[in-house]
């Protein structure tokens, strides 16, 4: 998943590099030796909702969930041994991510409800601890170099992404949380032929959802192939990616499933961002299809070297009420067809290089369904902030 491009969105520098000569982990002899990098964040905000509803959720808006409840959404640890994509020699590395906090319950391989992998370390839907990533990487002196991973890891469709650091915003689209994957298990083949094209193969397994949020213990017998590709201008700033998933269903509703994500990206200006991402899936079974749309709009304008102002605007379609619940999680309202709208506006501010603030104002509303206030409003109005702090 690309982020959303302004000021900061990269923490140039964490605590770990701010530390004394002789505290920082990743300045160890041995691990230095092994070319290992230890990092991670700490991610937590409060969110009110103007319409305080009882049960305290804030419909289907996730991970943002709950209202008025201060939520230590992600304390993210990850231990890396980078590939050195300049080797002309065969190269091994590999990554293994850690995340407590309210977010690691959406982050769990979902795929297989009966798999061991992360589902089953707790049955405490509020805080949870996910492993969103853990995999081996080699890159095969072919041509211009392969990588390989062979494991767990984050898809490569959409824009946002789990880690909140590559996020312009605290909230999520409904176009990311209701309409991609999360994670993948199985191997994942990347290669560029040229310095503008990157191209991306992938089995997966684990998943009873067409290769989605799979896990390494069940359902390994049904694979699904995910991927596509990336161009991106000479200047770099212009690029549009293509990548999609096909395979099969084996929950209700059965079928295939088909799925792709186009996002075009383009600096209109030095200062100012734009991105548009278009989803569309649909499983197809029975003599039934079952689709849905996304359509996002991101616009970032830098207005000094640490602070930008985002605007993000959402149409996501349900078109047979097969993917949006709410709230997620702990559903009380039944899957029906409707359409959602948002529409986010925010700043990003980064006063240090290992501090990034994010205030949020969102608005949404839906037709044919009342998914807000506990079921009784087609519309709310959200109020959030939170802090990363970057080891």
């Amino acid at each position: 998943m690309a982020p959303v491009s302004g000021a900061g969105l990269e923490q140039a520098r964490g605590v770990f590099e701010m530390l004394p000569d002789g505290t920082n982990p990743n300045d160890a002899g041995w691990m230095q030796r092994l070319r290992l990098t230890l990092g991670g964040w700490i991610d937590a905000g409060l969110t009110h909702n103007f319409d305080e509803p009882g049960s305290g959720y804030n419909g289907p808006v996730t991970f943002s969930d709950r209202s008025d409840e201060f939520q230590p959404n992600q304390v993210y640890l990850y231990l890396e041994r980078a590939v050195d994509r300049q080797r002309e020699s065969f190269d091994l590395g590999g990554r293994l991510d850690l995340m407590y906090g309210t977010d690691a319950w959406f982050s769990q391989a979902f795929g297989d409800p009966q798999g061991s992998w992360d589902r089953q370390i707790s049955d405490n839907n509020r805080y949870n601890l996910a492993v969103p990533q853990a995999y081996l990487e080699a890159l095969v002196p072919v041509g211009r170099g392969l990588a390989v991973k062979l494991g767990h890891f984050y898809t490569v469709v959409g824009v946002e992404s789990v880690m909140a650091p590559e996020n312009f915003f605290y909230s999520h689209s409904y176009t990311m949380q209701y309409g991609e994957p999360f994670t993948h298990t199985g191997i994942r083949f990347s290669y560029q032929p040229t310095d503008n094209l990157l191209l991306d193969a992938a089995a997966v397994t684990g998943s009873q959802f067409a290769g989605w949020d799979g896990v390494f213990d069940h359902s390994l017998e049904n694979w699904a192939f995910v991927g596509g590709g990336t161009w991106t201008s000479d200047s770099g700033e212009t690029s549009l990616s293509l990548n999609g998933s096909n395979g099969t269903v084996t929950t209700v509703p059965r079928g295939e499933l088909s799925f792709y994500s186009l996002v075009a990206q383009h600096d209109l200006t030095p200062q100012l961002h734009a991105i548009l991402q278009h989803d569309h899936g649909w499983i197809e079974g029975d003599g039934q299809t079952a689709s849905w749309y996304g359509l996002v709009q991101y616009l970032s304008y830098d207005l000094v070297e640490d602070l930008s102002f985002g605007l993000r605007g959402e149409w996501f379609r349900d078109d047979d009420g097969t993917r949006v619940l709410s709230p997620a999680r702990a559903p009380t309202m039944g899957l029906v067809p409707g359409s959602y709208y948002a529409v986010t506006a925010g700043v990003k501010w980064s006063p240090l290089p290992w501090l990034t603030a994010r205030p949020n104002l969102r608005y949404d509303w839906s037709d044919g369904t009342r998914p807000f206030d506990d079921g009784n409003a087609t519309s709310q109005i959200l109020l959030s902030a939170d802090v990363i702090v970057s080891f």
